[in-house]
């Protein structure tokens, strides 16, 4: 097929809801078996733009032609039909079922009314010989992590016949090594004839996968352009109108007095084995620890046993000199510990509760919420407003309900959020995870504003230029035991992937 053939074109297309207007005079163009990005901050419009395509939403105004054909789907099935699939940046799957049962969930082959497993099983045997990616196709999904669910939905959307791909952020909960895997099988899939879109705000990744790239800035199209006519820093002005933040700030001033003693500490994960393994380190006041590790070395396990929702098998925590090592969540909280979780969906929000709720779990025992036995509703709004304010969260109101945010407005919510109880020990797991260079810098600075003033942060990331640019210390974790300590003078992102990976193994 031609490179100049068009398997997708949007032209003038417009989307209102409610007090907002998310997509205006929005154009596309996408060469089939390409790789085409759409880049834009977080609340540009990027996401409400595919779902249109695929049928979730209606566009008031604009055409969509798919190779040529003008279409309009009044659903996804219909989409699905001609050959369109999306994943989704927050996974849609069952995790009490199969990998195999997911897949075939809602296009079961039959035969006389009888689910045919062993022919859905044969093709997707296919599927993933083509792609060079397997999945155990019997392992339970609830048994799956990050990189392994994204490879579930994207042979869920081959199994159904997609040509043309839709990838939603990708890479926001993937560690480096699972982004390499992805764009693998991203160019396997266009090798062999596929079209693929994918949104994104990461600009390495962009310039490195891409092969045309189209810019959306409030809510419209602002720049197509080639990776190779363009740098990170020129891309990053398309898209947020100004030049690119730095992780790397001033010299913090590490205080002496240990706000988080760890000695020691191994806890159990699923299946009784140890996922922490006699782990000690210390937080400092004004002192940022950040622990690089991939995802499932023990990070998630850590954090939850300092938090008190997971009990340790051995070892002590200590907080402002406190033994809390038995201590339950609440006392936690009392006592100034705050955390930004691992997953904000199944974590930190309650997504069809207003965002005046939101702002208040884990606060409700603030006296200034407090009226008596009742909730002073006002003062609650009111901090709400204030955290919105403060961390330039784009919604009309307080009022909406948290699933109607884009994935980056929600995540500066819950750092708002956690921030603004004004903790001694911040646990920050992936606290710029999902959101856009311009709110990723908002949030580094909070976080160094709030360092300067003495908060003690543990910050577990992804994302090896923000933890050498944060970090005072940074602790790599692998198989559950911590494997190497350095300053972030001599951390490299080279350096940390050896040690993330198990290389060099030292007794530190």
């Amino acid at each position: 097929m031609g490179s100049d053939t068009l398997a997708v074109q949007l032209t003038g297309i417009e989307k209102r809801f409610p007090g907002v207007i998310a997509n205006h005079d929005v154009n596309l163009n996408v060469r089939a078996g390409t790789i085409h990005a759409i880049v834009g901050e977080n609340g540009a419009g990027k996401s409400t733009l595919m779902k249109t395509l695929y049928g979730m939403h209606q566009p008031e105004a604009g055409t969509i032609h798919v190779f040529g054909q003008q279409v309009r789907f009044k659903s996804p099935s219909e989409a699905i039909s001609a050959g369109i699939g999306m994943v989704h940046q927050h996974f849609m799957l069952a995790d009490n079922l199969t990998v195999l049962e997911n897949i075939v969930l809602g296009a079961e082959p039959t035969a006389n009314g009888v689910i045919r497993f062993e022919q859905a099983r044969e093709r997707l045997n296919q599927i993933m010989a083509s792609l060079g990616a397997r999945v155990d196709l019997d392992a339970l999904v609830s048994d799956l992590g990050v990189g392994q669910r994204q490879r579930v939905e994207i042979l869920k959307v081959l199994f159904r016949g997609a040509r043309i791909l839709i990838l939603d952020e990708p890479t926001a909960v993937l560690v480096p090594q699972e982004v390499e895997e992805l764009f693998v099988t991203l160019h396997r899939l266009v090798a062999d004839g596929a079209t693929v879109i994918f949104i994104s705000h990461k600009l390495d990744e962009v310039l490195a996968v891409s092969d045309d790239i189209t810019v959306i800035r409030s809510g419209t199209t602002v720049a197509e352009v080639k990776p190779g006519n363009v740098t990170r820093a020129t891309l990053g002005v398309l898209m947020v109108g100004s030049e690119l933040p730095s992780p790397h700030g001033r010299t913090s001033q590490v205080g002496a007095v240990a706000k988080l003693v760890v000695s020691h500490l191994s806890v159990r994960g699923i299946g009784g084995r140890l996922a922490v393994d006699d782990v000690s380190f210390e937080v400092h006041e004004g002192e940022v620890v950040g622990i690089a590790g991939v995802e499932g070395n023990g990070q998630f396990e850590l954090c939850q046993a300092l938090l008190g929702i997971e009990h340790p098998t051995t070892g002590s925590v200590h907080l402002d000199g406190d033994d809390i090592t038995g201590k339950p969540v609440q006392y936690r909280l009392e006592h100034g510990i705050s955390y930004i979780p691992f997953d904000r969906h199944r974590e930190g929000l309650l997504l069809d509760a207003p965002l005046w709720e939101n702002t208040l779990l884990g606060r409700d025992g603030n006296p200034e919420f407090q009226r008596g036995p009742f909730i002073a509703a006002s003062a609650v709004r009111a901090d709400a407003r204030q955290v919105i304010d403060d961390f330039d969260v784009r919604t009309p109101s307080e009022t909406v309900p948290a699933y109607a945010l884009s994935g980056g407005n929600q995540q500066k919510l819950l750092v708002g959020r956690e921030l603004a109880s004004e903790p001694g020990v911040l646990l920050a797991a992936h606290p710029t995870r999902g959101v856009d260079i311009g709110a990723q810098a908002a949030i580094w600075e909070k976080l160094r504003i709030a360092r300067d003033e003495g908060l003690a942060v543990l910050l577990v990331s992804a994302d090896l230029e923000e933890l050498i640019g944060l970090s005072d210390q940074i602790l790599v974790m692998f198989d559950g035991r911590i494997n190497a300590r350095l300053s972030p003078a001599e951390a490299t992102p080279e350096l940390l992937g050896t040690y993330m990976t198990g290389g060099h193994q030292e007794v530190a």
